[in-house]
């Protein structure tokens, strides 16, 4: 720290760091009889440089600001955000409402007939009705279909928002060189960090609270994808439709579109599943649905109730990986033939 001293009386700054020494955790007295030691010399953080300074902010103080000015502006984004994200928070009641409150014996064909359009495929079939069967029998059919109804909503969502950003990004290079790095923050950032800000924006028993948490995380995948399908579309197949009067509308709706299916499907099969990893998540924010057992089996050390929820889960995300991959395949043998 006698280092660090000496540099500030170097530059004449001895009285303007005593100025703030109430507030140091050693003073310029105390710092003066200890030896440099340059070898074991801490590097120059804020905190250091506060313990030789005190007029030298620390990290608390800078993080103490952000939350501070976060406040701040708190009533601002909540008088902006409440009426467009209410609507959010009723598709989920709504949707919550629906699929535990429809007998099981109504929504489990209804189940079946939707996956059987989707995928074509008995066996898929068949395995649903195994895995529908087994949350009946073990009593997470309910927390099943919380789950379910939770993912439907924030992946439809998804799809609507998400697949007209991609085409605006693929024709608009300046459109995209801006959003880039949006998505890239989106995709990197680590799950739990999308809760924090909206734990303090919105109230947690909210819906629309892990809703958006599940729908900034999941949006990602369904937004590259489709701009990544339409830039490549071949040039000669443009130019083709071009020949034969097509305007931009014509081209976009009936050629880029279509040839960029098979990767706006995927796209559409990462967010399902990323929907999935979230929602598991975002039951520390009082999402329903399988997650809050295996939060209930962490807290409360029962590992039964715990590992019966995982087994859920794995066969929930099979389901939807097994589904959508099919209707995918079967999107890419319509295109490429």
């Amino acid at each position: 720290m006698a280092a660090y001293e000496s540099v500030f009386n170097l530059f004449g700054l001895t009285e303007w760091c005593e100025s703030g020494t109430k507030k140091a955790l050693l003073s310029l007295k105390s710092l003066k009889k200890a030896e440099a030691n340059w070898w074991e010399i801490p590097f120059p953080s804020l905190d250091t440089l506060h313990k030789a300074c005190a007029a030298i902010p620390q990290s608390r103080d800078l993080t103490a600001s952000l939350e501070d000015g976060f406040l701040y502006v708190r009533p601002t984004l909540r008088f902006v955000l409440d009426p467009v994200t209410q609507p959010l928070s009723w598709m989920l009641e709504s949707a919550l409402n629906v699929f535990t409150s429809v007998p099981w014996w109504v929504l489990m064909p209804v189940l079946l007939i939707a996956t059987q359009f989707a995928s074509k495929s008995w066996r898929i079939s068949g395995f649903v009705a195994m895995c529908l069967v087994f949350f009946l029998v073990t009593d997470h059919y309910v927390f099943a279909m919380q789950t379910l109804s939770i993912i439907f909503v924030c992946t439809v969502l998804c799809v609507v928002l998400g697949i007209p950003t991609g085409i605006m990004m693929a024709r608009s290079n300046t459109f995209q060189r801006m959003l880039i790095p949006v998505l890239d923050m989106l995709q990197t950032l680590p799950t739990f960090v999308y809760l924090i800000p909206l734990i303090f924006l919105f109230k947690i028993t909210e819906p629309k609270l892990y809703g958006l948490a599940i729908i900034l995380y999941a949006i990602v995948p369904v937004i590259r994808l489709t701009d990544l399908g339409i830039r490549l579309v071949d040039k000669d197949v443009i130019e083709a439709a071009n020949a034969y009067g097509m305007n931009s509308r014509q081209l976009l709706f009936h050629v880029q579109v279509p040839l960029a299916m098979p990767n706006i499907m995927a796209g559409v099969n990462q967010t399902i599943m990323m929907s999935l990893a979230m929602v598991v998540i975002a039951s520390l924010v009082s999402a329903p649905g399988l997650g809050t057992l295996v939060l209930d089996g962490i807290n409360n050390l029962r590992l039964g109730v715990g590992f019966m929820a995982g087994i859920g889960i794995v066969l929930l995300a099979i389901i939807l990986d097994r589904v959508s991959k099919s209707a995918l395949n079967r999107v890419n043998k319509t295109y490429s033939n």
